[in-house]
Parts: structure tokens; C-alpha cells; sequence
């Protein structure tokens, strides 16, 4: 008869640690999603928007009526309705730039941390708050 052998899960393997640490490994974005951006390259350059949604690990975001593509959608019950939808489709975050509050101009971004310890996010342009909206 054949023993019975488990795999030691006391040490990990090297080359599945390391593929772990790029696959959880997140970009810092200076935008979050609620935030109104400028596009400043691509075919919707000058157009602005509202962040949808943000994307860490791929490092992009959704904005609304930017990018839009058609998809073809199947009905997956029998009351939807099949056919061919447009829905924005992501930009990389590097092609889009936040609005200053003060003037509506797009801006750098540079951070605080105020007395309390809480972070704050200032245009670099007026130096005013720019409030994170979630």
C-alpha cells in the first residue's frame, strides 16, 4: 500500500510568493471615485467628467461619458433585452487630471496631514482642499 503524503504548507513556495506580491500589489492614484477629472490625451482630450469607478491593481478609472464603447449584449432572461449597448469604457489614470475647486482648472495634487492626523488633499495650483468624496 501507498503512503500518504501532504504537502508541507509550513514554507511557501518562492516562485508562488512572488507571483502573489505583483498580483496584490495595488498603484497610488491621486483620483477616487466621485472625483471630477479632465481628460488631457486621447480622442476625448479636453472632455470632462465624474469618476465611476477606480480599477487599483490595473492603475484605471471610469468616467462618465468618456471613452464610450458599444458592446454586444445577450439577453440572460427571458424579459431583457438583447442587442448593442455603448458604456464608457476605462482610461489609465495618467491621461486624466483632477479639477481644481477654487478655479475648475486641472491641477497636481500634494497632501497634508492635518493636526488631528487625518490626510487632506490640496490643489497645488490655489492650495485649497480638494474633499474626497465617497
Amino acid at each position: 500500500m501507498r503512503i500518504l503524503k501532504y504537502r508541507k504548507t509550513d514554507r511557501a513556495n518562492p516562485k508562488n510568493a512572488r507571483r502573489h506580491a505583483i498580483k496584490v500589489e495595488r498603484l497610488k492614484m491621486p483620483v477616487t471615485r466621485g472625483d471630477t477629472v479632465r481628460v488631457m490625451r486621447g480622442e476625448d482630450k479636453g472632455k470632462e467628467g465624474k469618476v465611476l469607478r477606480v480599477f487599483p491593481k490595473t492603475g484605471r478609472i471610469t468616467i462618465e461619458g468618456i471613452n464610450i464603447v458599444k458592446k454586444h449584449r445577450k439577453a440572460r432572461r427571458a424579459e431583457e433585452q438583447s442587442g448593442i449597448i455603448e458604456m464608457p469604457a476605462p482610461v489609465h489614470h495618467s491621461n486624466v487630471m483632477l479639477l481644481d475647486p477654487k478655479s475648475g482648472q486641472p491641477t497636481r495634487l500634494k497632501r497634508r496631514i492635518d493636526d488631528d492626523g487625518t490626510k487632506e488633499r490640496l490643489a497645488v495650483k490655489s492650495g485649497e482642499a480638494i474633499p474626497r468624496s465617497r
